[in-house]
């Protein structure tokens, strides 16, 4: 069967004997191959066209991301900073942006390579091509900033903003374009889409859209910057316990978790990458769009389940309702069932969703009693989600959806799905390399910018807030007075009406939040 965008093709001296034996059978037959040449032309274009501008939409959805960690980040830190915060997700775009194509691209998807690393492309060299447009670049570096944004909200409120710009940049420009490439390229030596050699267990690990090559990168990385600088001042106190330093704001974790929710749209349905493509007979209802809405779908699920199991998990664990954990389940749902959302029923999806909750409280208890400090959870629900997922997919992965994704027939499909082990096998194997890889790429980075001093911001800096001592000044006007971990210096107040002057003009006075 011809893909959509294989051209039709006409032979004149075979249509010629079918108009007859007139003299003017040939030329007939010539422009009828012409006209029908040139309509197999224009669609083929539009089949480049309508793929394109879906991922470019995807592309968006994506990147629209971006404002949802930061909305995100800034209402789990403490208002006093709020603006490092900020600026430190503008600087993973922008960072990421140019590292990503000076480097990162090629290292990722610069074929012909080997199956460790690309290398063409660099700087989009002879580009487009044959193999990629530009609007796979946007794509695939809307996904590299993702996982810089994860990490940057493990290492909030102590790191110094020059580490940032060595991280982020080492991130996207070297350390995931590796892991991108063995999971992603058809190069890549553990790729389920390989072109040479042989697959990994006869399956390669399934990975569709980044349970692991984005979440655990970006998790793990982000697990050792906060092991190497430590907790933030007063997270726990002079006899271990856990002290809670609340985020300033729930309404900008909520308005951040809907905006990813949003953009997840684009994340996981977005990497079919192409949406014309039919699965049977040409002309038949069922088709690559049909697969992209029930990505969609289980997407939706997971989330959904994760969220109410984390509602319902706490409300028993710590006896109230709280929207932060609920928002953070969410996410965690998300995280785990983007590996396999294309090759999963939506009813395992549901299966993903509750464990991955469950999950996440694991990790969070194990963060607490190993005294690990991570404000956002990122760690424990990028990096243990991630790798949930991972697992999930070797075990419900269902047969007949791998071959619509991947290609083939009888390829390797989850455990508890009839397809053997072999598909579980790599997904291990995937769990485990990309652990030791950013545990040898990033750790010795962070652990070189501790020793030179250029990680962690003093002690008073930390009191004071990040905004005052580095950013010239508050994002807002006032700080959470419940704030534990601040024993002196400055402190701002909301300013409220005290009373009327004898004009009706309210005279203002500071109170306490």
């Amino acid at each position: 069967m011809a893909s959509a965008t294989s051209p039709l093709t006409c032979s004149a001296s075979d249509l010629a004997p079918l108009l007859g034996a007139t003299a003017n059978a040939t030329a007939a037959a010539a422009f009828l191959c012409s006209r029908f040449t040139a309509i197999s032309d224009r669609f083929v274009d539009t089949s480049y066209a309508v793929d394109n501008t879906y991922l470019l939409f995807s592309a968006y959805l994506v990147f629209a991301m971006q404002l949802g960690f930061a909305m995100l980040c800034a209402g789990s830190v403490r208002a006093k900073n709020t603006m490092n915060i900020m600026l430190t997700n503008v600087l993973d775009a922008a960072a990421g942006g140019i590292s990503y194509y000076l480097f990162g691209y090629a290292f990722a998807f610069g074929s012909p390579s080997n199956g460790f690393i690309g290398k063409h492309f660099f700087g989009l060299k002879e580009f487009p091509s044959p193999l990629a447009d530009y609007s796979f670049f946007l794509y695939q570096w809307a996904f590299a900033i993702a996982a810089a944004g994860i990490t940057s909200g493990s290492i909030a409120e102590r790191t110094q903003f020059v580490a940032y710009l060595i991280y982020s940049s080492f991130l996207t420009g070297f350390v995931y374009p590796i892991v991108s490439h063995w999971f992603w390229s058809g190069d890549g030596w553990a790729s389920p889409a390989r072109t040479s050699g042989p697959l990994l267990f006869s399956s390669g690990a399934i990975d569709f859209a980044g349970s692991g090559v984005v979440h655990m990168v970006g998790g793990i990385a982000g697990l050792w910057g906060a092991l190497i600088e430590g907790p933030r001042i007063g997270r726990f106190d002079r006899s271990g316990r856990s002290v809670a330093l609340r985020g300033h704001s729930a309404s900008l974790v909520v308005l951040g978790s809907f905006l990813l929710w949003f953009g997840w749209y684009g994340f996981n349905p977005g990497s079919f990458l192409t949406i014309l493509k039919a699965y049977g007979t040409e002309g038949d209802y069922y088709g690559q769009w049909s697969a992209v809405g029930r990505t969609a779908v289980t997407t939706t699920l997971a989330g959904c389940t994760a969220a109410l199991t984390t509602l319902f998990s706490k409300r028993l664990l710590v006896g109230h309702w709280t929207v932060t954990d609920v928002c953070n389940g969410l996410l965690g749902g998300f995280a785990a069932i983007t590996s396999g959302c294309s090759v999963v029923e939506p009813w395992a999806a549901m299966v993903c969703g509750f464990v991955a909750a469950w999950v996440l409280i694991g990790c969070n208890k194990l963060a607490e009693r190993f005294k690990y400090d991570d404000p956002l959870e990122a760690a424990q629900l990028h990096g243990g989600c991630g790798a949930w997922g991972l697992l999930f997919t070797g075990l419900f992965a269902r047969g007949g959806y791998v071959d619509e994704v991947y290609g083939g027939h009888g390829r390797p499909h989850g455990l508890f799905m009839g397809g053997g082990g072999r598909l579980l096998a790599a997904q291990i194997v995937q769990i485990l390399v990309i652990a030791g890889w950013v545990t040898a790429t990033m750790g010795p980075l962070f652990y070189w910018l501790h020793k030179m001093k250029l990680l962690r911001i003093s002690g008073e800096d930390e009191m004071h807030g990040m905004d005052l001592t580095r950013h010239g000044g508050f994002a807002y006007a006032y700080t959470d007075e419940d704030d534990q971990s601040l024993r002196a210096g400055v402190m701002m107040r909301k300013v409220e009406p005290a009373s009327a002057s004898p004009i009706g003009q309210p005279q203002f006075s500071p109170s306490a939040v």
